[in-house]
């Protein structure tokens, strides 16, 4: 019996011990009751750090969740007074089936973790907005809006259309216009919360605008944003296709381009004569020659990203970094390049392209 009763008694001072020395305190301060689908969202979490020594470093881990994107895992806590902490993090979940993570908060002194809390997840509600409208661009923000736009002659037919957009707590990476077959981004920008892209699209010649919407968080409403497309006399001819890489036609010439190929390397092997060797010889090199991946080049800083090759052609943006680039076409003195590290598609003037 009095084994018993000092064991209880461990127990309970064991238990005193571990939580008197508890130095972190974690709550939420901002969570929405209603998520979207594809929607960012932010998530605000709060520590009171009680510890009465100085902390190094405070991190953060994610565990339990599903189907969910932490987009900024690495945010660092900000002190807003004393022994209080922030941290905003931002999610984006694809599909209804999602759960948030737990968060470890730790405690790091001398590079070791000294003591770690567990934030448990909430339950948010998610919705599917809009499936059926033509008319949703996907974008789900707390602002919109279209900086610029620009409408020229694509070809006999077509025109090409830039709009420069800037959003608040939105998703523009999934800005799409429902039933057109040519469009793509250009750039896009993201310093979340804070947003911008410039995007393309082609369209009839005839067409005078293209309207589209997004949903407003501020309003839990949709805004409808119309696009005016005025025509400006530039043919253009030099143009066939903002990437000649993706287009049909190339992919079929270099199909077609194999398959002549082969059968002249059939024909060799079956008929034996010279002339099949000869030809076989010239389209494997041609072969060899068309299917090399493009040359890898440097932007300079402060390069103009243009729309065409030509003289008088609308300015995409200006680099603000050197940028490395594949080499998709050329033309006089412009060379048509597409980012690799910061995805754009433009013309530079040669004198600010450089080798690797």
């Amino acid at each position: 019996m009095k084994k018993l009763f000092i064991l209880i008694l461990a127990n309970i001072f064991l238990s005193i011990n571990i939580y008197a020395a508890k130095n972190i305190y974690l709550s939420y301060l901002k969570v929405p009751d209603q998520v979207y689908n594809n929607q960012r969202f932010e998530i605000v979490i709060k520590a009171l750090i009680t510890t009465p020594t100085t902390v190094d470093n405070i991190s953060t881990s994610f565990s339990n969740s599903t189907n969910i994107d932490v987009l900024n895992p690495q945010s660092q806590w900000t002190k807003v007074s004393n022994n209080n902490y922030e941290n905003r993090y931002y999610f984006k979940a694809g599909n209804g089936n999602f759960q948030l993570p737990d968060f470890t908060v730790n405690l790091i002194q001398d590079d070791e973790i000294t003591e770690s809390t567990v934030l448990q997840s909430v339950v948010v509600r998610y919705l599917d907005i809009a499936n059926n409208d033509k008319r949703f661009s996907n974008v789900i923000a707390k602002s919109l809006h279209i900086k610029a736009y620009k409408t020229k002659q694509y070809n006999n037919k077509d025109s090409l259309t830039i709009i420069d957009i800037d959003a608040e707590n939105s998703n523009l990476e999934d800005f799409v216009l429902k039933e057109i077959e040519e469009q793509g981004i250009s750039k896009i920008t993201d310093n979340y919360p804070e947003q911008n892209l410039i995007y393309y699209f082609v369209m009839p010649v005839h067409k005078k605008k293209i309207v589209f919407n997004y949903y407003n968080t501020s309003t839990k409403s949709f805004q409808e944003v119309t696009v005016p497309l005025i025509l400006q006399n530039e043919l253009v001819s030099t143009q066939t296709d903002l990437n000649p890489n993706d287009s049909s036609f190339e992919k079929y010439k270099k199909i077609a381009l194999v398959a002549v190929l082969l059968i002249f390397i059939i024909l060799l092997i079956w008929k034996r004569n010279k002339f099949y060797l000869f030809i076989s010889l010239i389209l494997l090199v041609l072969t060899i020659l068309y299917l090399m991946p493009n040359k890898i080049g440097v932007v300079k800083k402060d390069s103009y990203i243009y729309i065409l090759p030509t003289k008088n052609s609308t300015i995409f943006f200006k680099l603000d970094s050197e940028q490395k680039v594949e080499v998709l076409n050329q033309k006089k003195n412009f060379i048509k390049v597409m980012g690799i590290d910061n995805k754009f598609i433009g013309w530079v003037k040669e004198e600010n392209f450089g080798k690797n």
